[in-house]
């Protein structure tokens, strides 16, 4: 991936590692996911993806 400058400056490029969500079918959300223990750590307010996460099919 092709990253731009400045380097250094706070901000993440590419995705954040060891997480992945997933859509709760009870409330239509987006649930933020542990992949090393399987544990679910965070669900978004809105129904839109969370960002910089991958999605799990």
């Amino acid at each position: 991936m092709a990253t731009n400058p400045p380097t250094g400056d706070g901000h993440r490029n590419g995705a954040v590692r060891q997480r992945s969500q997933t859509l709760n079918p009870h409330n239509n959300r987006r649930t933020k996911r542990d992949t090393d223990t399987g544990r679910f750590i965070d669900q978004k307010a809105d129904k839109s993806t969370i960002k910089g996460v991958r999605r799990e099919h």
